[in-house]
């Protein structure tokens, strides 16, 4: 059997990357092209739509079609192209301040259309590029730039937020596991309507350093130790309590995409101007 290592997706050209030692970025970047591969998607009808931010130069790295957005706005510019060829495989990447943070708005609208975009946000639990400020995603009491003396507001539960919003797929893995997030991706891509794949990846540059984890190798530690599968997390009393967080799939329904009901909307007029 071939060895899937999606290469054909990459621009090695373009080699060695600009990410910190240690930063999982490239993980997940891997992550995905091989699910592309496994897919067998042909390198024109994939569209890599990025934001600013760290994740957000992977787009450098991509030999597919590429758009680079401004900063919160990725998810907007991937609904128009979208909505302008269906037959594309259109893919957000997007950190949390990206993703979460300044472009909020658009992840629950996109979610609440259930428009067919695969969004990947990368969770550094920061804003990586800009010098370590608290985002959405920042656990509480946490050490960054801007919260010098502990995080006090709690953060968002992304994939929960997803969810209430109306996405078809939602999943979340972390870059301990490569093998799990590859095969959460593809899940995602081979969706209708809009899906959300939540890798956690924490800064290793500025979150780690500022909250106990030293190395890249601590962050792995960490993440191996208390992200686990939701339905272990549901066994285990207080989880939360204790530090731990749920990973795995946790929506995947078919409800009728933005398109789809689109198309219904269409019809209507069309019956409607026959009438006149």
């Amino acid at each position: 059997m071939a060895q899937i290592t999606g290469q054909r997706y990459l621009r090695t050209e373009a080699l060695p990357h600009q990410w910190c030692p240690g930063c999982g970025n490239g993980i997940v970047l891997g992550a995905m092209l091989r699910a592309f591969e496994q897919l067998n998607l042909t390198n024109r009808e994939v569209v890599v739509v990025t934001g600013l931010g760290c994740w957000g130069k992977a787009d450098n790295y991509i030999r597919t079609n590429a758009l680079h957005a401004t900063h919160g706005r990725a998810l907007a510019f991937a609904t128009g192209v979208k909505a302008g060829n269906l037959d594309l495989h259109v893919v957000a990447l997007m950190g949390d301040g990206d993703g979460a943070t300044i472009g909020g708005n658009h992840l629950i609208h996109s979610a609440r259309r259930n428009i067919g975009v695969t969004a990947i946000v990368v969770n550094n639990f920061t804003y990586g590029m800009t010098g370590g400020q608290q985002s959405a995603l920042t656990p509480a009491a946490a050490i960054t730039s801007t919260t010098a003396y502990g995080n006090p507001e709690p953060p968002f539960d992304l994939c929960a937020l997803v969810e209430a919003a109306g996405a078809n797929y939602v999943a979340r893995e972390t870059v301990c596991h490569p093998g799990l997030l590859q095969n959460r991706i593809r899940e995602a891509l081979s969706r209708h309507g809009f899906s959300l794949v939540e890798a956690v990846s924490p800064c290793t540059a500025l979150y780690g350093p500022a909250n106990k984890m030293n190395n890249p190798a601590a962050m792995l530690a960490w993440l191996k130790e208390k992200w686990i599968p939701a339905r272990k997390y549901r066994e285990i009393p207080n989880a939360a309590g204790q530090g731990y967080f749920p990973t795995g799939k946790l929506v995947d329904k078919d409800a009728p995409d933005f398109s789809a009901r689109y198309a219904e909307v269409q019809l209507r007029a069309q019956r409607r101007l026959a009438q006149t």
